[in-house]
């Protein structure tokens, strides 16, 4: 445990900075006493190895964690903080931060909540075990507070984003001409749904990405060194780890990209992993960020006649909305959320998800930039490496572990929800009204992956059937008499009961073969 100033000779408070609290003005911070508190901060092996996690969301969170820790040093904080490499270092946050409080013997624990129940968990078990107090403040990163969600949920049957987000506009008076919303409506997602067409994406602005520093060039060398063997590459290495990147990163979005992200939000082109999105999850999820300024700096663009409300109401609704719905649904339904499976899927993950080594087209492009960059966009995830595994009908859980393993954005708040209820409905309509399902021609009408692609979107049956296809109308007749429950999906039960017999079965046939040849 290295320590940077003299720690006070009695510590009133050790305060505890996890990997995704990197935000000066934390509420565990507000009221740090140099004389008298300590902060304490880890790199720990578990948090990389609990799930599987590949190359670049490890070296993202030690090299944030590196950065943050020089700047709490220059502001002159007494810091604990305990290196990867350290020859001591005790393998998990548990015991590292038993090891401190036996040496700094503070009169209390106090942090920020979480976004892991895990961990929560296991630090309230520490400080148990050493009989302090452990103080939990409230993340005042986001716009509202888990007991505003719990009471916005109190007694409703169903719960649905459209009814949280317009209150939150209303609330904190975001997009908002007095009462109304601006533009007459709440969401223009109808707006938003284009293609590139034929011709692709055009003059598409280069993302911003940041050379290595000498910092992030350790880390680096670190993460190659100590987890050789996990998925994904450093090469390209670029993400904002401190916060001035990140406000940098934010700002050329909102001039460069943010114009155009509304109207190609769920469009892919091969070989474009960037596009016209955002990039910022991951210093959001890191707090180099706040929700408040990002949503402020979407909003000022469109008042400034900069953007078109449709991207500005887009962008901001999966930060005010989304974002905040999320981590809701995460608190509120934890710890039985996890273990949901309302579709009994009990396939394995297929081992290519590791390597992006398949030939399905849209799979192994989404799956190779996701192991290049540890990105990849919201339509990516939900319609195509989730839409798969859904459809071949994958464990949930074993989802979930890919998910957290892969993205550098990747914190259990808000990735087990998007996984277990909006990717894989394993919450049986909790979170989502229905299955997000679709065949192949979803992904033909929202990219180029099937232009010379060995498979057909079209066909169900036959050598050049598109897997997507067979498995989706499989789907659908696997899981019918629960469907059936849902008026959401009554369109394309109709569908699939314009198959006949023989047909059904022949797709049954294939999507059996199909399901045994990826093991």
């Amino acid at each position: 445990m290295t320590k940077t100033k003299s720690n006070p000779a009695t510590v009133r408070n050790l305060v505890i900075v996890l990997g995704d609290q990197l935000d000066a003005e934390s509420s565990a911070l507000q009221d740090f006493d140099a004389a008298q508190d300590v902060v304490w901060m880890a790199e720990v092996r578990e948090e990389s190895t609990h799930v599987w996690s590949a190359k670049q969301r490890i070296a993202v969170f030690i090299s944030a964690m590196r950065h943050f820790a020089d700047y709490l040093r220059w502001q002159g904080m007494p810091l604990a903080y305990t290196q990867l490499d350290d020859a001591d270092n005790r393998g998990t946050l548990t015991l590292e931060l038993d090891h401190a409080l036996k040496q700094l013997r503070p009169s209390g624990l106090l942090m920020t909540a979480p976004g892991d129940w895990r961990v929560l968990q296991s630090l309230r078990a520490v400080a148990a075990r050493h009989k302090l107090p452990l103080e939990v403040r409230d993340d005042t990163h986001f716009f509202s507070t888990v007991r505003d969600f719990a009471e916005f949920a109190k007694g409703r049957k169903q719960l649905r984003l459209e009814y949280w987000y317009r209150p939150m506009r209303q609330k904190h008076g975001i997009l908002m001409d007095g009462k109304e919303p601006v533009g007459g409506q709440w969401n223009f997602d109808e707006d938003n749904r284009e293609s590139f067409g034929k011709a692709g994406p055009q003059n598409v602005p280069q993302p911003t990405r940041f050379a290595p520093d000498a910092i992030t060039q350790e880390v680096i060398a670190l993460v190659n060194t100590h987890f050789a063997d996990h998925p994904g590459t450093l090469g390209s290495f670029g993400w904002p780890v401190t916060r001035a990147q990140a406000l940098a990163a934010l700002k050329a979005f909102v001039e460069q990209r943010l114009p155009l992200f509304g109207q190609y939000e769920d469009a892919m082109w091969s070989g474009e992993p960037w596009l016209y999105h955002s990039h910022l999850s991951c210093a959001l999820n890191l707090k180099l960020l706040n929700p408040r300024e990002v949503v402020q700096a979407a909003e000022d663009a469109y008042r400034a006649g900069l953007v078109p409300l449709a991207a500005a109401e887009g962008f901001i609704r999966q930060i005010l909305g989304w974002r905040e719905y999320v981590r809701g649904i995460y608190w509120t339904q934890m710890p039985q959320y996890l273990e949901h499976n309302a579709l009994d899927a009990q396939v394995d993950l297929p081992a290519w998800y590791w390597t992006g080594e398949t030939d399905m087209a849209c799979l192994k492009d989404a799956i190779q930039q996701t192991l290049d960059h540890g990105y990849a966009h919201h339509i990516q995830r939900l319609m195509v490496t989730g839409l798969y595994a859904l459809l071949l009908g994958v464990k949930p859980q074993a989802v979930h572990a890919w998910y957290l393993s892969v993205y550098v954005d990747a914190v259990e708040w808000v990735e087990l929800p998007n996984t277990v209820g909006m990717g894989q409905y394993a919450d049986g309509g909790v979170m989502a009204s229905k299955p997000y399902v679709a065949s192949g021609k979803y992904i033909q009408r929202m990219s180029n992956h099937c232009k010379g692609c060995q498979y057909d979107p079209a066909q169900s049956i036959g050598e050049n059937a598109c897997p997507f296809t067979t498995l989706y109308w499989d789907f659908l007749k696997r899981h019918e008499p629960l469907l059936k429950k849902n008026p959401r999906m009554a369109m394309q039960l109709k569908n699939l009961n314009r198959l006949d017999a023989q047909a059904r079965d022949a797709i049954a046939v294939q999507a059996a073969a199909h399901r045994a040849a990826q093991f």
